[in-house]
């Protein structure tokens, strides 16, 4: 059985790439935005376009699934997932608000909240300390920079990081 923080760290990851990977095989089908397309006072858009229903739900659903895999109930998946999906609404409404266009790098903003927020949602459940989750979100900002390119490169994601 895997230790609790590589257990943690693989969810977080498989909730954040599950959508990318969906919207590369499904293409724009069911690819719903978030925000409806709904635009702030500051002339940009409240979340974007690769901010989908689509993407949250694939994210629930496979993180939940591979909670099962662990060992660990199909809820404490779901709740990663769903709070990873918090984060990454979070990083992209942050992101409009500083006049970033949607899919724009931007470092920390996008590993940190997607990271950080999973680990606070089960903090209590899996009796996390705070060296815990520091690591795992530093494993998963690491993991996220060095797999994005990657999948750049085997065409599964638009942009390199």
């Amino acid at each position: 059985m895997l230790p609790i923080e590589w257990g943690l760290l693989l969810l977080i990851v498989i909730a954040n790439g599950t959508p990318v990977v969906t919207a590369k095989l499904c293409g724009d089908c069911g690819a719903h935005p978030l925000d409806g397309g709904w635009i702030m006072a500051d002339g940009q858009r409240l979340l974007g376009d690769s901010k989908t229903w689509r993407g949250v739900l694939a994210a629930t659903l496979a993180s939940g699934l591979c909670a099962v895999f662990l060992g660990w109930s199909v809820w404490a998946g779901i709740t990663i997932g769903l709070a990873a999906m918090a984060g990454d609404v979070l990083s992209s409404f942050i992101k409009r608000r500083l006049g970033l266009n949607s899919s724009s790098k931007a470092l920390g903003l996008d590993q940190i909240p997607e990271s950080l927020l999973p680990l606070l949602a089960i903090a209590e459940s899996f009796d996390l300390n705070g060296r815990t989750i520091v690591l795992t979100v530093a494993g998963f900002v690491v993991l996220e920079l060095t797999l994005s390119p990657i999948f750049y490169w085997l065409g599964i994601r638009k942009q390199p990081y």
